[in-house]
């Protein structure tokens, strides 16, 4: 079965997808100004993805035999569309590293389900920061 490192790592995951699940729906409410139809309701279809994501890790860690966490990392919605997006980006950034680092672990230990698993939600992560990247960007 899995190393206590991978469990450790696949419980870390699960508290940033609750962290940016919450992060991203606030922002969703609480998005102001002329950008904020737009941001918020990719603010919304993010949140639940992450949320997808959240459920998926915490089912494979819980096959794994390990403890789930409920903490969320720390939250942080911002003020501005433009700070918010900064603070998404930012953590998309943070879940890229530890996917690349959970695949490379499961791939080390033998574990074709969790690597697979891994790389789908890798490639969302990638998708979500690209989004806000994009939105970033200035005319």
């Amino acid at each position: 079965m899995a190393s206590n490192e991978l469990k450790e790592m696949l419980n870390k995951a699960i508290a940033m997808e609750l962290q940016v699940s919450i992060q991203y729906l606030w922002q969703h409410v609480t998005a102001r100004g002329i950008n904020s139809e737009t941001a918020g309701k990719v603010f919304k279809e993010i949140a639940i993805a992450e949320m997808k994501h959240a459920e998926a890790i915490a089912d494979r860690l819980d096959y794994l035999g390990g403890q789930l966490t409920t903490k969320p990392a720390p939250i942080q919605v911002g003020g501005s569309i433009s700070e918010m997006l900064s603070l998404d980006k930012a953590s998309e950034e943070g879940a890229i590293n530890l996917y690349r680092k959970i695949i490379q672990k499961a791939s080390e230990e033998g574990d074709v389900t969790t690597r697979t698993i891994f790389e789908g939600i890798l490639r969302a992560e990638e998708d979500h920061h690209n989004t806000f990247s994009t939105l970033l960007e200035k005319d």
